[in-house]
């Protein structure tokens, strides 16, 4: 992976990667949109890891740490590029940063329906908890 350059994200690539969400990530979220990814990119610089080969945008992932819960969301690999550890580099960046905040357990969101996803996380050492439930509710209508 010596061609994998993986940095994190700027003000600039906020429609270039709500772009590479649309084609590489599964489901969308409430703040996929410009001002949510640029807030995001503002509240924590460090957390939204992009993993880039000869200039394009392959791979992303969130590695948010609120103090206490390490969280890994968007964990996404372009489909021509999978299968070629872009996901393991882009999680052991995430892992490493983790570490440095004095993390001490990640937790990654994964649909239920993506069967792939299920995969890769096992592959990486992650097992799933059944006896967790997400439960939310939106702040705007």
């Amino acid at each position: 992976m010596s061609d994998l350059h993986i940095r994190r994200a700027g003000p600039a690539d906020v429609g270039t990667v709500l772009r590479f969400w649309r084609g590489a990530a599964e489901g969308t979220s409430i703040s996929d949109d410009h001002d949510g990814v640029a807030r995001l990119i503002s509240r924590d610089p460090e957390a939204l890891l992009l993993a880039e080969r000869d200039g394009r945008l392959v791979g992303t992932v969130i590695a948010g740490f609120d103090g206490w819960r390490c969280s890994a969301y968007r964990l996404a690999v372009h489909p021509d590029c999978r299968r070629q550890g872009i996901a393991t580099a882009l999680m052991e960046a995430a892992e490493q940063r983790f570490l440095r905040l004095g993390g001490r357990r990640v937790d990654a969101m994964v649909l239920e329906a993506n069967e792939r996803a299920h995969h890769t996380w096992a592959a990486g050492g992650y097992h799933r908890e059944d006896h967790w439930r997400r439960w939310v509710k939106p702040l705007t209508g």
